[in-house]
């Protein structure tokens, strides 16, 4: 639990266990001194986004011919919106889909918008029935930018955008990515897990 509490890194963890931190605690007549002198010199980590590679969407239990269209696929994740935040990992808090929002005179549509409540920002998603372009990540930059600008509060940190694609090539990515400002992340999606062979 103070691990939790304080945000610990593992070493910092292990180097507590090894103090016998806990077990100091429990026999201490001032708990409240211990933890404050303990937490003096506690090496702290911040809080990272984990962007798995891949994401497995076998709970949808499609098969990749049958999925016609990203609004269909957008329609699978969101009837079974509990695993897919499973999938997602820790934290992530649904806030909209096809979000419209307005650039100048066009109008865009962000696939899903999340909340990230440890990150404290926002999470946006694209999804793509093929492989990754660099024209996608123009499209997510574009996003993301607008909502720093336009949405994100003074106690929010600045929102993080997501490319679900089919495939990626790494090489390709790295070189897409490269000199932006924004935190964007590429990753690959599959709908169920290969066989063993």
């Amino acid at each position: 639990m103070e691990s939790i509490r304080g945000n610990w890194s593992v070493r910092e963890l292990k180097r507590q266990i090894a103090s016998l931190y806990c077990e100091l605690s429990d026999h201490s007549h001032n708990k409240a001194k211990l933890a404050d002198l303990t937490l003096a010199g506690v090496e702290v980590v911040a809080p990272a986004l984990a962007i798995r590679e891949p994401y497995i969407f076998e709970f949808l239990g499609l098969k990749p011919q049958e999925v016609m269209s990203e609004s269909h696929l957008e329609d699978q994740l969101l009837n079974r919106l509990q695993k897919f935040l499973l999938e997602l990992g820790h934290g992530f808090c649904f806030e909209a889909r096809q979000k419209r929002i307005l650039i100048g005179n066009s109008h865009g549509f962000i696939d899903l918008v999340f909340y990230h409540h440890i990150l404290k920002c926002h999470v946006l998603i694209e999804l793509k029935l093929k492989k990754f372009s660099h024209e996608n990540i123009g499209q997510l930059n574009t996003y993301v930018s607008w909502y720093t600008r336009n949405v994100m509060s003074e106690a929010d940190n600045p929102p993080i955008g997501i490319l679900l694609c089919t495939q990626k090539d790494h090489a390709l990515v790295e070189y897409a990515l490269a000199g932006m400002d924004n935190q964007l992340f590429v990753s690959k999606y599959q709908l169920d897990l290969p066989d063993r062979q």
